[in-house]
């Protein structure tokens, strides 16, 4: 009987306050929303770090005739055969280097036609202004700075380069898209507390008669505030299901369908399913819990039992 009082009760304040009930759903839905594609940005982000931190290379570039003829650039001149013989050994004493590969100016040449073959400037550039390197794969990307410590402004080096500085500005991008979403994520919840807080007192408001009766036949304070806080419950319960559902379409056409990213860049790996399956628990709880505990915080003020 209480649990059919209760629920009936439910009902009714759902239906009272239909409009400002709706609110609540849709702001919940928009800020969940919001949060789990920031999990997931950031996850994304991480996923990314770990593929492309893997494949990159320290770049050891070895100085050349031009290099030596350039003023400030490689003054003892270019690197002699014991210089590149010594640099060699030296990187594979190196507890933190994986593996070594040297490009001599001749394969530098071939890549960089390959990759600006059409362009103006790649017809002016001849084998010999194609400085030699040393690619060098660490065991720990994190450590590129051993590396350039122990090997830059050394005899025979030119320069020594990270190329994750090439992706970090990607990274940085995506990182600052994930802090926007989290600032505006922060603005909707901040708005559907406030619609909880105003929902919650305007019910409060319009049963007071019905609170008091219940008040005077000896009802606890808990069993007269559970309607209200199960209705904002079960408003972000709501809210909850359409953001999940929100992350799952939204997953859908910008990855696999529709805008088709994974087709299209094809040199990211994106995040999978498993990923934003295992997201949704945590938005759901959110969804259910945040309401509630803004409702039993609201009652204490506007519901005197």
């Amino acid at each position: 009987m209480r649990a059919q009082f209760v629920l009936s009760e439910i009902g009714v304040g759902l239906r009272r306050n239909l409009t400002m009930t709706f609110a609540v759903i849709v702001s919940v839905a928009l800020s969940l929303a919001l949060f789990g594609g920031a999990l997931l940005m950031r996850e994304q982000v991480s996923t990314m770090k770990d593929y492309w931190y893997d494949k990159v290379n320290v770049s050891i570039y070895l100085c050349n005739k031009a290099d030596a003829a350039t003023a400030g650039k490689c003054p003892k001149g270019a690197v002699t055969g014991q210089q590149k013989d010594r640099i060699e050994a030296d990187l594979k004493k190196m507890d933190i280097v994986e593996s070594v590969h040297y490009e001599t100016s001749d394969e530098a040449y071939k890549h960089y036609k390959e990759q600006y073959g059409d362009t103006a400037l790649a017809s002016v550039v001849t084998p010999d202004q194609m400085p030699s390197s040393f690619r060098v794969k660490l065991k720990d990307p994190e450590k590129y700075k051993v590396v350039a410590t122990a090997f830059a402004g050394r005899d025979g080096v030119e320069s020594v380069q990270d190329q994750r500085n090439i992706l970090q500005n990607l990274f940085d991008l995506m990182n600052g898209m994930n802090i926007a979403a989290l600032c505006v994520m922060g603005l909707m919840l901040v708005i559907a507390l406030m619609l909880i807080v105003n929902t919650v007192r305007v019910s409060a408001f319009s049963r007071r008669r019905e609170t008091g009766i219940m008040r005077l036949v000896g009802a606890s304070s808990f069993y007269i505030q559970m309607p209200f806080i199960m209705e904002a419950a079960f408003a972000g319960l709501l809210g909850g299901g359409v953001a999940c559902v929100l992350l799952l379409v939204g997953r859908y056409f910008l990855i696999d369908h529709g805008i088709a990213l994974a087709e299209k860049v094809q040199l990211i790996q994106f995040i999978g399913w498993d990923a934003v399956l295992a997201k949704l628990p945590l938005v759901i709880a959110i969804g259910l819990l945040m309401p509630a505990v803004a409702a039993l915080i609201a009652l204490r003020k506007y519901l005197k039992v």
